[in-house]
């Protein structure tokens, strides 16, 4: 799943009241697993200036980048955080976890051949979808649609929140980015 609809969806269902702390702690829950590919990416090809074709076909498969991977796309060090933030009754922690967690489970059924070893530090076994929300060959022409249209939901709920201006704004931003890298997938890359 692409990382706005993420931040969407994960909002939407960790930050029931609307209270602009918990919306926001819930958008950073739900970046988090995503946030070191982002920095591991962004710095091998514009600081380090290494080709994206070797960033994301040799880098990423690297046991380097995937140790990072497991650890923050672990359901146990994500399940036992929101077990903490719940024992110590903390709503923007539950918020914050709870996001990171639906992230994960959004993201395991949906990546085929470049999905993370969601169940470290049990086991380093990665899940093999026979799905993937990018990958023509594995069914995203069916994938990037419920995406979206589950993004575009997620949006309008937390508006109705009455989430504020600001939020608002960002909940937009995302939105467009959202709809922005469905079309990339539908019509640029020809999925359909």
């Amino acid at each position: 799943m692409n990382t706005p609809a993420h931040l969407l969806l994960g909002a939407a269902a960790m930050a029931r009241s609307g209270d602009r702390w918990i919306v926001a702690a819930a958008f950073i829950g739900a970046l988090l697993p995503d946030l070191s590919l982002y920095l591991l990416a962004g710095g091998a090809m514009y600081v380090f200036a290494i080709p994206s074709q070797r960033v994301f076909n040799e880098l990423y498969f690297s046991d380097a980048w995937q140790t990072v991977f497991a650890v923050d796309n672990s359901f146990v060090v994500w399940g036992l955080l929101l077990a903490l933030a719940l024992w110590r009754r903390t709503p923007w922690a539950v918020a914050l976890t709870g996001a990171a967690l639906l992230h994960l489970c959004l993201d395991f059924p949906l990546h085929h051949d470049d999905g993370r070893a969601h169940f470290w530090p049990l086991t380093g076994w990665i899940f093999e979808s026979p799905l993937s929300y990018w990958d023509r060959a594995q069914g995203a022409a069916l994938v990037a649609p419920i995406e979206a249209f589950a993004a575009v939901t997620a949006a309008f709920v937390l508006w109705r929140r009455g989430i504020g201006r600001g939020l608002s704004v960002f909940v937009l931003v995302l939105l467009a980015a959202e709809l922005w890298v469905v079309r990339q997938w539908l019509f640029v890359f020809n999925i359909a």
